[in-house]
C-alpha cells in the first residue's frame, strides 16, 4: 500500500458524507467499510442505507489515523480490535496472532474425535492458545467439555481471559488458562485430545517481513530455527499427557506435513496422517496414542 499524510488530511475532512469517504478512500472498498463501521458503530445495512450521513470531526481525525494505519500495513484486524473465528468475534491485539481461517480446521477434527456422549469425562489440551481462539471454539461448541489452555505469554492470557468471558457461560463450559512453556504446568495430567497451533515459520522466511506479519508476535509465528522445533517438543512430550487412544493434532506449515508425519511415526503413534484445509493444502498433521501393553 502506499500513501501520505497529506492526502490523508485532504479526503477525510469533517462533513463528508460516507458515500465520499468510500469513494474517495485509498484502501479497498471491503477495508473502507470494515474501518468505517468501526468508527461509526454502524452495521453494513446501517452504513448502506445512511451513505448520505456526515462524519463529525472526532470520526474524521480518527478515520484519518485508521486509513494512514492501514496504508502502511497494519493488519485491520489490529485496527480494528477483532477477528471472527468459528463464528466467534474474538478480540485481538498485537500481542497475539490473528486467527485465520484454515485453523478452523484444528476445531473441526478436534471435535470429531470427541464422543458426543461423553462429555463430562472429556478433556483437551491447546498449546500456545494465544487469543484462546481454538480452545474457546471448542469449549462453545460442546459445553460440556473440560478445556485447558496454555500460553508462555502473560499478555495473551489475559487476551484469552477475556475473550473466554465474552463467550463461554458461566457454569457451562469450562476453560482453565494457565501460564506455562509447552507442558511444565501440567503435572501429571492426560486428556482426550491435544491440539496445537504452534510456531512453524522458519527463521528468515520471507513472509516474516511482508503483510500482516510484519505486525504479529513473531514468537507466536517463527521458532527462529528449522520450523520443526516447537513441533518436535509438542510430539515427543505427548505421549505423558494423552490418554490411551488420545489425539494429538497440530497445524504446520504449507511443506511440513511429511515432516511432521516422521515425527509422529518416530514416537510411536497409530493412525498417523494428514488433513487438507480449504485450499487443498496438507494444514493439519496428527495421530493417535495408544499406551504400550
Amino acid at each position: 500500500m502506499t500513501g501520505t499524510s497529506n492526502t490523508q488530511a485532504a479526503i477525510i475532512e469533517a462533513g463528508s458524507s460516507i458515500a465520499t469517504v468510500l469513494k474517495q478512500s485509498p484502501l479497498n472498498p471491503l477495508e473502507s467499510r470494515i474501518l468505517l463501521m468501526h468508527v461509526l458503530q454502524l452495521t453494513r445495512i446501517q452504513l448502506i442505507t445512511q451513505d448520505e450521513r456526515c462524519i463529525d470531526a472526532e470520526q474524521a481525525q480518527q478515520l484519518s489515523a485508521l486509513f494512514r494505519r492501514r496504508q502502511l500495513g497494519e493488519p485491520i484486524a489490529y485496527l480494528v480490535g477483532h477477528r471472527e473465528f468459528y463464528g466467534l468475534l474474538l478480540e485481538v491485539s498485537p500481542d497475539v496472532l490473528i486467527p485465520r481461517p484454515e485453523t478452523e480446521l484444528l476445531v473441526d477434527l478436534a471435535l470429531q474425535r470427541l464422543a458426543p456422549d461423553a462429555e463430562g469425562s472429556l478433556s483437551v489440551l491447546d498449546l500456545g492458545t494465544g487469543s484462546g481462539a481454538i480452545a474457546i471454539a471448542i469449549a462453545h461448541s460442546r459445553p460440556g467439555l473440560q478445556v485447558t489452555a496454555l500460553d508462555v505469554s502473560p499478555a495473551s492470557l489475559a487476551v484469552a481471559q477475556r475473550n473466554a468471558e465474552r463467550h463461554l457461560a458461566p457454569g457451562t463450559s469450562q476453560l482453565e488458562l494457565l501460564q506455562s512453556d509447552w507442558y511444565a504446568a501440567l503435572g501429571e495430567r492426560r486428556f482426550d485430545v491435544i491440539v496445537s497451533n504452534p510456531p512453524y515459520i522458519v527463521a528468515g522466511d520471507r513472509h516474516l517481513s511482508e503483510g500482516d506479519l510484519r505486525f504479529e508476535p513473531q514468537d507466536a509465528l517463527t521458532d527462529h530455527a528449522d520450523g520443526l522445533s516447537a513441533l518436535r517438543i509438542i510430539v515427543n512430550g505427548a505421549a505423558r499427557y494423552l490418554k490411551d487412544g488420545g489425539w494429538l493434532l497440530m497445524e504446520h506449515g504449507y511443506d511440513q506435513a511429511p515432516a511432521v508425519r516422521e515425527l509422529l511415526r518416530a514416537q510411536s503413534f497409530d493412525e498417523v496422517q494428514s488433513w487438507q484445509d480449504l485450499a487443498q493444502i496438507e494444514r493439519v498433521s496428527g495421530g493417535r496414542w495408544r499406551v504400550p501393553a
